[in-house]
């Protein structure tokens, strides 16, 4: 079964076929345009500009995802239709959409949360039901439990401002350029992460995050300290990220008592992370599944194969489709 997966929710275009049998995943192709570039001169993303470079890169990217298989072969189209930038979005379901008419394809309405809940399903090892998942990214920091394809419970999520969001706004007042995490990530290998004492909003008896106060905390800290060592910051700011995020996993295995955990969303590249997510899933004699970080990021791939498990259980959309910048999972 040949899926074509798209995905325009932020500022990256991307496009991906997979080939899905019995047998397994086959992913032909996973292309995605980045627009860093465009963005890194005003420090984060600015929405219309995202947009218009969308429209301008969805066909070349379809077109090299296909890698001359013809529409009329697909056996679905799936498309995310959010949560995310409504411009960007607006871009990917309006070019599925014409895809689908003009060819006769069936079409499906994919969340953008549970494409990265599976990606763990791209590579490697995959988990078995239930499983614990975090999703770490620069719009979402959110606690699932899955129960099988599709069946998700809320188990927490960021009452502010996501991770990797709270990683470019560091970023920023450290005069760093965009995206933030990667440059934030290699600084703080050369920093103490004991040098500041940042605040961990760890909200005892609930499994929510929050981050804005640790922003706020890093601000204060840069304009009543100038001299400050530059990767001691970075690293005792990373050093609560991952605390508060390696920590409510934690809880959640605790009180679930499901010792298998799934990372995921574009934070779940970052090194630290990983290392500590790794020895605490060793503490706990958990198995911890983490997608290579091609996965991590957002990329079609992942929207593919969620979209392949809403087809054949004949949850399709119509032509009638819209996207949706809220839309919760």
């Amino acid at each position: 079964m040949l899926v074509l997966g798209i995905d325009t929710s932020c500022d990256d275009t991307s496009s991906s076929l997979l080939d899905i049998s019995d047998n397994g995943v086959e992913i032909i192709s996973n292309i995605v345009s980045s627009q860093a570039e465009i963005h890194r001169k005003y420090g984060g993303i600015v929405p219309e500009l995202a947009s218009r470079r969308h429209i301008e890169m969805i066909w070349h990217v379809v077109d090299e995802a296909l890698k001359g298989t013809k529409p009329e072969e697909l056996s679905a189209v799936a498309v995310c239709y959010g949560p995310g930038l409504i411009g960007s979005l607006l871009v990917g379901c309006s070019f599925a959409k014409a895809m689908c008419y003009s060819a006769g394809i069936p079409l499906v309405a994919v969340n953008h949360l549970e494409g990265h809940i599976l990606s763990v399903f791209l590579a490697g090892e995959k988990p078995e039901f239930p499983f614990l998942a975090l999703i770490a990214s620069g719009g979402h920091t959110c606690l699932y439990r899955v129960d099988d394809y599709l069946k998700y419970t809320e188990l927490g999520r960021t009452r502010d401002d996501a991770a990797g969001e709270a990683y470019d706004k560091v970023s920023k007042l450290l005069g760093l350029s965009y995206p933030g995490g990667p440059q934030i990530d290699r600084m703080a290998k050369t920093g103490n992460p004991k040098a500041i004492k940042f605040p961990r909003a760890y909200l005892p008896q609930s499994l929510d995050f929050s981050f804005s106060g640790l922003k706020t905390a890093v601000m204060l800290t840069i304009r009543d300290n100038p001299r400050l060592n530059v990767n001691d910051i970075a690293a005792s700011f990373q050093a609560s990220i991952v605390d508060v995020l390696v920590r409510k996993t934690e809880w959640a295995i605790k009180k679930h008592r499901i010792k298998r955990i799934a990372l995921s969303g574009g934070v779940a590249a970052n090194s630290e992370l990983r290392k500590r997510m790794t020895e605490m899933a060793e503490e706990r004699d958990a198995e911890l599944y983490i997608p290579p970080v091609s996965f991590c990021t957002d990329n079609a791939a992942m929207i593919a194969l969620a979209g392949y498990h809403h087809f054949i259980r004949g949850d399709t959309a119509g032509l009638d489709l819209n996207p949706r910048a809220y839309l919760p999972l």
